[in-house]
């Protein structure tokens, strides 16, 4: 029973912003990725997003597209996992209401929006993970062999295509939930984002 809950306990609002941050450095890390050339030489050291801040030195000699799709790998399996205790989370606790100034509508559309989102944040994650599966290469967490690649072509172009789709709608919906989040802030001046803070 709901009984006027104000806030998301501390674990949801950590699992929030950690999950949000993440999402955003994938979606700039699949950006930065798309463009490495794949005949480039394997090599032992490496200017980390050559922005030339830290000098990576490799386990073992590997091109740059290696070493990136491999990061990009490992951090999708770990993102997949947390996503998937804050859904846990979130069908095992009760979410804090709406503050009574939002219209019944805006409640019904951002209830909508925000399990769109759930589903969304689990399906890019999972059809990136499925397209590394059916690729020949498999899934290596950190340098740890996850799971093996089953080299199969077609399935694989299918995820990818799935894996850029969804991700593209996902980055649109979380791009307007910030902007609604900071029209309820500057423009609404009411209680939506104290619902995800840490602080009153």
């Amino acid at each position: 029973m709901n009984q006027h809950i104000t806030r998301y306990n501390k674990t949801a609002i950590i699992l929030h912003w950690v999950i949000g941050l993440l999402l955003l450095v994938m979606f700039a890390f699949g950006y930065y990725m798309s463009d490495l050339p794949k005949d480039l030489p394997k090599v032992e050291t490496l200017d980390l997003f050559d922005l030339g801040v830290y000098t990576l030195q490799l386990s073992e000699p590997m091109t740059p597209r290696a070493f990136y799709f491999n990061l990009h790998k490992s951090i999708g399996v770990t993102l997949l996992a947390l996503i998937l205790v804050r859904l846990f989370w979130r069908v095992t606790h009760t979410a804090p209401d709406f503050p009574a100034t939002m219209m019944a509508w805006e409640k019904k559309l951002a209830d909508a929006v925000h399990k769109v989102m759930y589903l969304l944040m689990l399906a890019v994650p999972l059809s990136g993970l499925l397209m590394a599966i059916f690729s020949k290469y498999g899934v290596l967490w950190f340098g740890i062999p996850f799971i093996g690649g089953l080299d199969n072509p077609d399935l694989r172009e299918i995820f990818q295509e799935s894996h850029e789709i969804i991700g593209f709608v996902l980055l649109t919906l979380i791009v307007l939930h910030v902007v609604a989040a900071i029209k309820h802030k500057v423009i609404d001046k009411d209680e939506v984002m104290q619902r995800m803070s840490l602080h009153g």
